[in-house]
């Protein structure tokens, strides 16, 4: 894929133009997402929404009073006319979200070359192909409203939280979401399970929130592999223990390694339990797997990698407009965290393009505050130093009074 020029466009224009327009229209039309919306297209609402998750715009009403002070930044959508809160509200109740999410996806697929890597934690054994290590968990968005089932505490009143609960499923060779399902903060984990298709070859690691044997059956039928924790109450027969020095076990923290026998609903599932202590917490753990033909240390290292997904989701709500939401009903709220995942996404693209030492949030932070400059945004992040800022100024300001066709603001 051919590197993106920016030129002659505020940051908040550049960040927009990381997202191909033919993929906005392929999503549109595959969804009919337009048909009934005269007076804010998707590509507008899209727009409208990014200004607001990357801009940490906590309500509608300060999104919209905001958007004057982007002046002719906004003509770079091809916006001639501010939406009326009414306008925007009712896109947010009404537009089904997947249009987004169909859109989220192409993205992944339009970067995976960009994205692409090693980003496994510890070396394991080259049995195990990187790209076929797959990490799925989940993570609750609250809601102080009724839209999805009540979780977590009750408020004064005597109501519950409103929660949505996003599964997320990443590869170790990119570390960012290609499958996300949300559903109602209340509804099991083990539900998720049901909307995977799991290829053969591929390697999950997940929680032991998503026990089901059923599906472990069928997996280890269809030539794909787990490795989970088990449950504390968990019943199972051992089939054959094998023999651990207690020498080996002080070296790689391997106090058992047992073939066990597991019962699901039809059936009988074999599988392999690997006890294991930590050399530097000194915790035990229990893991569960079905992959017999690796070392034990080997199990236990891939589900170390579960905790990958942790940084993901403590980067996407620390960075991007997730506490407060701009709808109450269920299409807003999903579309609010697909508009997230997709300003994630892009900025992950260039913090990986860059190749600089600088954070992340960092790198959020500096477009935050500046969406409507008229900077080149990469080249403006890889300057080493400020001092002699005169010198590259030239090379990174862009014209700031060229002639602009467009919009006109009303005071």
């Amino acid at each position: 894929m051919q590197d993106i020029k920016k030129g002659g466009m505020p940051i908040l224009s550049q960040l927009f133009s990381y997202i191909p327009l033919h993929l906005i229209d392929k999503a549109v039309a595959l969804h009919k997402s337009d048909k009934s919306y005269k007076k804010l297209k998707t590509k507008a609402h899209l727009s409208f929404m990014l200004y607001g998750v990357v801009g940490k715009l906590e309500s509608l009403n300060g999104l919209i009073r905001s958007l004057p002070f982007l002046g002719k930044a906004l003509v770079h959508f091809g916006i001639q006319d501010l939406p009326a809160r009414s306008t925007l509200a009712d896109a947010n109740r009404n537009r089904k979200s997947d249009v987004f999410g169909t859109l989220y996806g192409y993205l992944v697929d339009y970067y995976k070359e960009n994205l692409s890597g090693t980003y496994l934690n510890g070396k394991i054994d080259k049995k195990v192909p990187i790209k076929n290590i797959r990490i799925f968990d989940s993570t609750t968005f609250t809601l102080f409203v009724d839209v999805f089932t009540g979780a977590g505490r009750n408020k004064i009143e005597g109501k519950k939280k409103g929660g949505i609960k996003a599964h997320v499923i990443l590869s170790l060779h990119s570390l960012i979401p290609d499958i996300v399902w949300m559903s109602a903060a209340s509804k099991n984990d083990k539900d998720f399970l049901g909307q995977l298709k799991p290829l053969k070859g591929e390697i999950y690691i997940f929680d032991k929130g998503y026990v089901n044997y059923n599906y472990y059956e069928t997996w280890t039928d269809d030539g794909v592999f787990f490795v989970t924790r088990l449950n504390d109450n968990g019943s199972y027969e051992i089939i054959s223990d094998k023999v651990i020095l207690e020498r080996n076990a002080e070296i790689d923290g391997v106090l058992k390694d047992q073939i066990i026998s597991l019962k699901p609903a039809k059936g009988q599932l074999k599988a392999r339990l690997i006890t294991f202590k930590s050399l530097t917490t000194k915790k035990t753990y229990t893991f569960l797997s079905n992959m017999f033909d690796v070392e034990a240390t080997t199990i236990a290292k891939l589900y170390k990698n579960r905790w990958e997904i942790e940084p993901f989701f403590k980067q996407l709500k620390q960075n991007f407009e997730l506490k407060a939401f701009y709808s109450d009903s269920k299409e807003g709220i999903k579309t609010q965290i697909w508009v997230a995942m997709i300003a994630n996404l892009i900025f992950t693209v260039i913090h990986r393009k860059i190749l600089q030492a600088e954070a992340f949030s960092s790198i959020v932070q500096m477009a935050r505050t500046n969406l409507g400059s008229y900077i080149r945004f990469t080249d403006a992040i890889i300057i080493k130093s400020w001092r002699g800022l005169e010198k590259d100024i030239g090379k990174i300001q862009l014209n700031l009074f060229e002639k602009v066709e467009g919009l006109l603001l009303q005071t």
